[in-house]
């Protein structure tokens, strides 16, 4: 090695560290990843949501809810994946979150929701009298944690490695509820492993309404993903994360009895969430490591016109302070992050399956994941033709931003996919 070369490995990163174009403490050409928890179950009983229009009140908890951050970093690039135990998580409450985390550029935290329908309201919904059963203290609280867990994260950050696999998620866990076998059975797994080979946390991400228990039986918890997480733990497959994915019109948890009716039960939850769990280390058991995988992020802003009159009504009494454009439009955040030879898009709303298919086929991944529910949550993202054109989608269309929304998220998001770099090793696929 020539004495310019060795003064070049020394210079390099601290120049790059004085110009503010990597973080202090930021490694290069190694690939660390960490993980933290917090506890974000309120104090007091706050009512859950389970959709646009009033919270219910509830009389009891079952469970945690959690916010989990699993933070990623490699030859100079951070990236923070974090899942919510909530409804939605909308990108007011994301801007707050990154406006505490220093040592990650924001457009690099990704912040999906489980999409739990027993959780405390994120959105500010209006009754009929206009009010609302958002606590706003107790949403600050939730977004100084969320930051708190990418924080301790960063701190613990170590050297590591990736385990990543695609399979059918067998047993009777997700089914559409307007036609049954309309839903992707795939589940993506990432595992996060330590150079020991120990697991440090297992991401999973499929397609379901957790929404077992739902609004209207006085009961707050995580759903099937808290159990899903626990069982994770026990498994000593490490922290767990979970990320739904294309789950729109409606695919939802499978808790038909054998009477055809649901059952509505946490021990329903417990036999859903135990076996998805299972399923995922299933999946992944035969998976090689990937050693010093390749991290990319990358980002855009889509802008949907918002076309519903509830949904505008919404935005306006909401005391979140959503922001509507001159021109009746939102603006979101679309992430792409390759990882090893995985590709993820985010999907700020539930995509309905045929769209989560057809972005998948397009992606150039080994694995091609779908984060759902990621950045924003906007309701239903469903095609122009599927948009308000027959009896049995009236209640999604009723939840879409407009006829526009799935068309405008499949041609700027894959548009944006095909900007980026590929997945490593893919270059040519």
């Amino acid at each position: 090695m020539s004495e310019n070369h060795r003064i070049s490995s020394v210079v390099l990163p601290v120049f790059l560290v004085w110009l503010g174009l990597l973080s202090p403490g930021l490694s290069l050409g190694a690939f660390r990843a960490a993980v933290a928890v917090r506890d974000v179950t309120p104090q007091k009983r706050l009512p859950v949501s389970g959709g646009v229009g009033p919270s219910a009140p509830v009389t009891r908890t079952i469970g945690q809810l959690t916010v989990r951050a699993l933070v990623l970093e490699n030859d100079g690039t951070r990236v923070a994946l974090c899942s919510t135990d909530f409804l939605g998580f909308p990108g007011v409450l994301c801007s707050k979150v990154r406006s505490r985390v220093a040592a990650i550029p924001p457009q690099n935290i990704l912040i999906g929701a489980t999409h739990c329908h027993s959780a405390p309201d994120c959105y500010g919904f209006p009754d009929g009298s206009g009010k609302t059963g958002a606590d706003l203290e107790y949403l600050d609280s939730v977004c100084l944690k969320l930051a708190e867990a990418i924080n301790e994260a960063l701190d613990r950050l170590e050297p590591a490695r990736v385990k990543i696999a695609t399979g059918k998620a067998q047993g009777r866990i997700a089914y559409n509820y307007y036609a049954e076998k309309l839903y992707d059975p795939r589940c993506h797994v990432i595992q996060v492993l330590n150079t020991a080979g120990a697991p440090l946390a297992t991401l999973v991400n499929y397609a379901c309404h957790p929404e077992v228990i739902g609004p209207d039986q006085g009961i707050m918890c995580p759903d099937f993903v808290g159990p899903l997480c626990d069982r994770i733990k026990e498994r000593q497959a490490g922290m767990a994360l979970f990320l739904n994915s294309a789950q729109g019109g409606m695919v939802t948890a499978d808790c038909r009895g054998p009477d055809g009716k649901d059952t509505q039960t946490w021990e329903e939850c417990v036999r859903i969430g135990r076996l998805l769990a299972d399923e995922a280390i299933r999946i992944l058991a035969g998976a090689p490591v990937q050693e010093n995988p390749a991290l990319f992020c990358g980002s855009t802003t889509i802008e949907f016109p918002v076309e519903n009159e509830m949904l505008r009504t919404v935005v306006k009494l909401s005391p979140l302070g959503f922001q509507l454009s001159d021109r009746g439009t939102v603006a979101t955040q679309v992430n792409v992050v390759n990882l090893g030879d995985a590709q993820i898009l985010t999907i700020p709303g539930e995509a309905l399956p045929n769209i989560g298919f057809y972005l998948k086929r397009k992606m150039h991944g080994q694995h091609n994941l779908l984060f759902g529910l990621t950045n924003d949550a906007f309701g239903y993202i469903l095609t122009k033709e599927d948009w308000n054109s027959f009896e049995r989608y009236d209640y999604i269309t009723r939840t879409c931003l407009g006829e526009r929304t799935g068309e405008i998220l499949i041609e700027k998001a894959l548009a944006f996919v095909n900007t980026c770099p590929r997945p490593a090793g893919l270059q040519n696929k």
